[in-house]
């Protein structure tokens, strides 16, 4: 069986920072989450230093509060941006319009549309379609177009959905220059917590190849490549360090493109919150459904619902720590709404000390990202997950 006592607490912070935590959220209540923005500050500055040709774009997405976007504004961050909502909340804040680009490959035309009007120049695609609405509401703008990737190695793969084969990538290049629009890059996402570093080869590989295939057969140069996210934060299983990832794609990247460096681009999303949060959440209940259960099942006041949603399939696996001390026994993890579904880990059982009891509370790492966005709309009357600054 997995447990989070594989690692020790230093392996995610100090003793200290814990303790800090703890005491600022003393008087908070749970479920909610406390958000480190010294943290998000180090991620940015060691992405900058690790991948200094390549250009940030945060994704949004990751974790949306204006505290985290205005950190990451005022570092020099720019900022991939999926939907008019994320747009209007970075121009209330500042961002100005060359610093985003519209990264999904599903929008409405209107929105296109509200794009171009505010200034966004950059748009992503993956189809005819949406390439043609492009042309239409946003005419002489730069598109990349998103390649397929299999996903596989990540913990969260974002395959199948976005994206489209190399072949009829080509076909798109050709298309959004026939239309007036400017061919721009090739995009692509490994996947989100992606532990093989070769994943990036292979797009980087098949990128490279539609590169030369644009410039030597028609004569179109393409500029930008765009790597999307899938850096890692620090969860339970663990992964290889930042520092090889960089060493690996910046190889990956010079074998690719004959010497001809395009404008690289990254959307850092769970690599830059991830490890920024920590959701305090209290024990509901511990109740065993039979005599002969082998393991307790623990409620918490958080679930699926409630911010979790990638412990869906067992996908992310957050180190859970609970007060208490003496013997540890393993549990079943649950949240608390009125949803079979709602259950958080059952088959990577977590260790619990026998002295917690109902009321006490426990703290779920590296929860900075995904979790507060991914929040439900008063599902069974639950609010939405409450998010602090740690101060």
């Amino acid at each position: 069986m997995e447990d989070q006592y594989r690692f020790p607490l230093e392996n995610y912070m100090s003793q200290e920072q814990f303790e800090r935590i703890e005491r600022f959220a003393s008087d908070k209540e749970t479920p909610c989450l406390i958000v480190d923005l010294d943290i998000v500050k180090k991620k940015y500055a060691q992405l900058r230093a690790l991948l200094p040709y390549a250009e940030v774009y945060y994704a949004v997405k990751a974790n949306p509060m204006d505290e985290v976007v205005s950190t990451l504004r005022d570092l020099g961050s720019s900022f991939d941006v999926a939907t008019r909502y994320e747009l209007d909340q970075l121009l209330r804040l500042g961002v100005s319009p060359d610093r985003m680009s519209y990264g999904n490959t599903i929008k409405k035309e209107k929105d296109i549309a509200y794009f171009y009007e505010k200034g966004i120049r950059l748009y992503a695609t993956d189809s005819t379609a949406d390439v043609e609405k492009i042309a239409r509401a946003a005419p002489g703008s730069r598109v990349f177009f998103r390649i397929l990737t299999e996903g596989l190695g990540a913990d969260w793969p974002l395959s199948r959905k976005f994206g489209c084969h190399p072949d009829e990538t080509r076909r798109l290049v050709l298309r959004a220059k026939d239309l007036g629009l400017e061919p721009y890059g090739i995009s692509f996402h490994v996947g989100s917590q992606q532990r093989d570093i070769g994943q990036w080869s292979t797009a980087l590989t098949t990128t490279g190849g539609i590169f030369k295939w644009a410039r030597e057969e028609h004569g179109i140069e393409l500029q930008m490549v765009n790597m999307g996210g899938g850096f890692p934060s620090n969860y339970l299983e663990p992964t290889n360090t930042i520092e090889a990832y960089a060493e690996d794609i910046k190889n990956y990247l010079l074998n690719n493109f004959d010497g001809r460096w395009p404008r690289v681009v990254i959307e850092p999303g769970r690599s830059m919150a991830g490890d920024c949060g920590v959701i305090v959440t209290e024990i509901v209940n511990i109740a065993r459904k039979s005599l002969h259960d082998l393991y307790p099942w623990v409620f918490l006041d958080i679930g699926k619902f409630g911010g979790l949603i990638e412990t869906l399939d067992e996908a992310i696996k957050y180190p859970i720590f609970f007060k208490g001390s003496g013997k540890q026994v393993d549990v079943i993890l649950a949240g608390p709404t009125c949803d079979s579904m709602d259950i958080l880990y059952e088959k990577t059982t977590y260790m619990m000390p026998t002295s917690a009891r109902i009321g006490d509370r426990a703290f779920i790492l590296t929860t900075g990202a995904y979790t507060q966005s991914y929040s439900s709309v008063y599902f069974n009357g639950f609010p939405p997950l409450k998010a602090y600054v740690l101060e």
